[in-house]
């Protein structure tokens, strides 16, 4: 670990010196913050082999959840940018992984875990809202959608703790036993978003079971707004795993604000809601020895731990904050400085390689020395973000009555025998995105990568 640090550390000093430049920013310039987009999608894109011959579409190595992230991330870049270049990648990845329109495929269903189907389930939400282009001979987005709420909530568990959902969906799964903050926080979302998109009650009535539930438990305190990490069957869910993760307050933050905007805004507790836990988010990740205006995990990045899952989060946040001012608009002052300033700080550490590669920690002001999708996905996701002031209240997340045209099969889904239980070998946690209680200690092989770079 010490080595790797050092190594790091005399690489991103020695590109310093060669005076290696930045990505290019002017958060005033719609024309800018497009192009500081597109470098970080390109670099994003350079490390998916997917659409080459004998790749699996959507799939990335030693990761199936990312697979829906990096789609989502996607998703947004077309929206805001018009930028149809990798649409067909996303077409393709989106439904080839699709299983029986639920995001169950049969390669991967017998070990991911819910959270892992929700982010796909939320890519192909987003897809719908967005008016991203159908396939032309696969499932419509709000189908995928709607397949991944109704395998879901089939497993809501009121057996333990009076309800939730688990992390994983199989017995024989590390952290069967839990319930944790994503899932449950991802299900709240794809349920409010479905209920706004459709004006169906019965995905409503969902949201406010799966939210009063989480309230009621550990996870989430709706006084103090703390959004916990996880709680455990094991005691009843009475105590919980405290870590603080940027996609679980916005997994939440983002489910309030649909419900708000679903609502009309007449209801008191989604208004709440949505002011405590943005709150609590500006104040918690967007620390004030950065000057408080840039994001960081705060609970991996200062000791250098983040993990590829982890890393992603931010990025996560950073979407879910600008949809938020989108359907809350009293929320947009607050989030935009914190958007801007978070942009502005990640651009200028995009300096790895020489090529505009960015790293983790976006207030360093140069590259930390890391590297690879997920750095790319998260500032994706920032700068797509950072087009709020060039849109408006019009391109908000669609619905069916404002120009969503995505059909709807309120029964996707329901059909798919890939969610009986059954009983196969345990698996290792490197397909799953919970971070749950233990932060992986990061370790690669950076002096093969030094070796590399001084020597190719």
């Amino acid at each position: 670990m010490a080595g790797a640090f050092w190594t790091r550390w005399v690489l991103t000093l020695a590109l310093a010196v060669l005076g290696v430049q930045a990505i290019d920013i002017d958060l005033s310039s719609e024309s800018s913050i497009k192009n500081a987009a597109s470098i970080a999608a390109y670099g994003m894109m350079k490390h998916y082999k997917g659409n080459e011959s004998g790749e699996i579409p959507g799939k990335l190595p030693n990761t199936w959840w990312e697979g829906g992230a990096m789609f989502m991330a996607l998703i947004q870049y077309y929206h805001y940018t018009g930028d149809s270049t990798y649409n067909s990648e996303v077409i393709q990845g989106m439904q080839w992984q699709s299983g029986d329109c639920d995001y169950m495929p049969k390669n991967y269903s017998s070990y991911i875990g819910n959270d892992d189907q929700m982010f796909w389930g939320l890519a192909a939400m987003t897809a719908a809202e967005l008016d991203f282009p159908d396939s032309s001979d696969g499932y419509s987005w709000l189908a995928l959608a709607q397949g991944v709420f109704n395998t879901q909530v089939a497993r809501w568990d009121n057996s333990t703790c009076n309800g939730g959902m688990r992390w994983q969906i199989w017995t024989y799964e590390s952290g069967y036993t839990m319930k944790n903050s994503i899932s449950n926080g991802g299900l709240f979302q794809l349920s409010a978003r479905l209920a706004r998109y459709t004006s169906n009650s019965t995905y409503a009535e969902w949201a406010e079971r799966i939210f009063d539930w989480a309230v009621s438990s550990p996870l989430v305190s709706n006084s103090t707004w703390n959004v916990a990490d996880s709680t455990s069957i094991t005691n009843d869910c009475t105590t919980q795993g405290d870590d603080q993760w940027t996609y679980n307050y916005g997994a939440f933050l983002g489910g309030a604000a649909y419900m708000y905007n679903y609502t009309n805004g007449t209801v008191t507790k989604w208004y709440d809601a949505v002011t405590g836990l943005l709150n609590v988010t500006l104040d918690e990740f967007f620390p004030s020895e950065y000057g408080g205006e840039i994001m960081s995990e705060i609970l991996c990045e200062p000791l250098e731990v983040c993990n590829d899952n982890e890393i992603i989060f931010k990025g996560l946040l950073s979407s879910w904050l600008a949809f938020t001012a989108y359907l809350v608009p009293s929320t947009y002052s607050e989030i935009l400085p914190k958007l801007q300033g978070s942009a502005k700080g990640a651009a200028t550490t995009c300096t790895g390689y020489g090529n505009n590669t960015c790293g983790v920690r976006w207030y360093n002001s140069t590259w930390d020395g890391w590297s690879g999708l997920e750095e790319e996905m998260a500032v994706l996701n920032l700068f797509a973000a950072n087009m709020l002031p060039f849109t408006n209240s019009s391109s908000a997340p669609l619905t069916s009555s404002t120009g969503g045209n995505s059909t709807s099969d309120p029964s996707a889904g329901t059909g798919d025998s890939n969610n009986d239980q059954k009983t196969l070998s345990k698996i290792t946690t490197g397909d799953r995105a919970g971070a749950g209680v233990v932060t992986v200690v990061f370790a690669t092989g950076w002096l093969g990568m030094m070796a590399w770079l001084f020597m190719g």
